[in-house]
């Protein structure tokens, strides 16, 4: 069966975002489009409601003394026609008269007209020589061609009056094609900042969604490491919400780490400080004075033995304790591996004559990396003092250092028994610990585990491996930065 497709957080967010500005952008730019139109157009009719008051006002005389075929105005109009126009009017060419102007009288019949179409036909009939003859606004639109609704022309009249009387109409007509121009490139210019605008606008979304949701994974990220148990510190944002969202989780993490934590503690610091203490107890009951010295020697020693047992493992507790809870390294400073090895070599040295065991380093002097020096000299110091434990009378402890792709190994490889097959899975385990070869003796079990904790919070690895021919090599893997 196939699982449903899962859209993460970030491409929701960004396909809402998306959804909204592209409802946005098309509503706006549907109404922008379709008021272009109608908005030449009324602009249009104002300027010609104008013209004919100004033409009518012109008019007057030769309508009244009947010359307006051969008189002033005629040869006006005449004369505007016959010119040539050149224009560039915000980039269209205008080239030739566009407007059409004819007169009526009081009866409707046309007594004037510029383009010689209608002398002597009766347009009372029309809207605008019937309105306007009848003291009212007189417009219309019609079709340039009779049967076409494609092209059409709007007519705009106005009364030609003597005094008060109303002796004509004086009407002007401009083809709506003239517009087109106008209007074609309003539009082309409303697309095309409106796309422009809706693609910045989908970039900003974009980043922003990215920004966001980052913090957001950032936080998720968080939660995972959280739940697997995993060192990790809790992201900042400027976001305040998702910052007290992240100090939220870190709080109740360490909550709920300090109640598991300190029931397995115990757990584990009881059944371990059990078998000192049956020791101590039994060495008590049986001490008496009547006992021999050297048998009262034998159980007081036995006594301050445990004794010391127990206070060793309660330091490892409260050392392991304070590690386990740190969540990052607060002293970092950039060390050469080579010097920290071979200072934690030194500093066993008399260990290992002891045990007749010699340790070799391979020095690399150029391998620097950023972390706190004591405590991972502490844990290096660790593995070398359990080869030592480990490695038979006459044996040789090998360390070197490896990089590879931007990771640095530290290896130290011992000729001791190896890991029995049974402690593979368990040997990193708190106070889970292998009897010495030489002395058959336990740790505290506690020193790899302290090595696994320094290393985590350095980013890093430990494994612990057995060689193909005898002994364990002990690899710790840090980030190399």
């Amino acid at each position: 069966m196939n699982l449903p497709f899962k859209i993460n957080i970030s491409l929701k967010i960004f396909l809402g975002y998306f959804a909204l500005v592209g409802l946005a952008a098309w509503f706006v730019l549907t109404i922008f489009v379709d008021e272009v139109k109608p908005g030449v157009r009324q602009a249009m009719e104002d300027s010609l409601v104008d013209t004919a008051s100004i033409l009518a006002a012109l008019a007057a005389e030769d309508v009244k003394h009947q010359t307006i075929q051969h008189g002033q105005f005629s040869n006006s109009i005449k004369h505007y026609i016959a010119h040539t126009h050149q224009a560039s009017i915000w980039g269209v060419k205008k080239q030739s008269a566009d407007y059409r102007i004819y007169i009526t009288n009081p009866r409707g019949i046309v007594i004037f007209d510029s383009a010689n179409l209608a002398v002597g036909q009766d347009y009372s009939r029309w809207n605008d020589v019937y309105l306007t003859l009848r003291g009212e606004y007189g417009v219309r639109s019609s079709p340039e061609t009779a049967g076409d609704n494609r092209d059409t022309v709007m007519y705009v009249a106005a009364p030609i009056k003597d005094g008060n009387t109303i002796i004509g109409s004086l009407t002007v007509a401009k083809p709506n094609r003239t517009l087109l121009p106008f209007i074609e490139r309003a539009q082309q210019k409303i697309i095309r900042w409106g796309a422009l605008l809706f693609t910045l606008s989908i970039l900003v979304g974009a980043l922003f969604t990215w920004r966001f949701t980052r913090k957001i994974q950032k936080l998720r990220d968080y939660a995972i490491h959280v739940s697997k148990g995993e060192k990790a510190t809790p992201p900042t944002s400027s976001n305040d919400e998702l910052t007290e969202l992240a100090l939220a989780m870190q709080t109740m993490r360490n909550e709920l780490d300090g109640k598991q934590y300190v029931q397995d503690s115990v757990q584990h610091l009881t059944h371990e400080l059990k078998s000192p203490l049956t020791a101590i107890q039994g060495a008590a009951e049986l001490i008496s004075p009547a006992m021999p010295p050297e048998t009262q020697l034998h159980f007081l020693s036995q006594i301050k033995t445990q004794s010391n047992r127990m206070d060793t493992i309660i330091q490892n507790m409260l050392g392991l304790a304070a590690l386990e809870h740190q969540q990052q390294l607060n002293h970092l400073t950039r060390i050469k591996l080579a010097d920290l090895i071979s200072t934690q070599i030194a500093h066993l040295r008399e260990k290992a004559s002891q045990r007749q065991v010699q340790i070799k380093h391979v020095a690399d002097a150029s391998v620097e990396i950023m972390a706190e020096a004591f405590l991972l000299g502490q844990a290096i110091y660790n593995l070398l003092d359990n080869a030592i434990d480990f490695s038979p009378s006459n044996s040789v402890i090998n360390t070197h250092i490896e990089v590879h792709n931007q990771l640095v190994e530290i290896h130290i490889e011992d000729e001791g028994t190896g890991i029995p097959d049974y402690a593979q899975t368990k040997i990193l385990n708190k106070f889970y610990s292998l009897p010495r070869p030489h002395n058959g003796e336990k740790s505290t079990g506690l020193g790899l585990n302290f090595v696994q904790e320094i290393v985590k919070l350095h980013q890093g690895q430990l494994h612990l491996q057995n060689n193909p021919k005898v002994g364990v090599t002990a690899i710790i893997t840090l980030p190399l930065h």
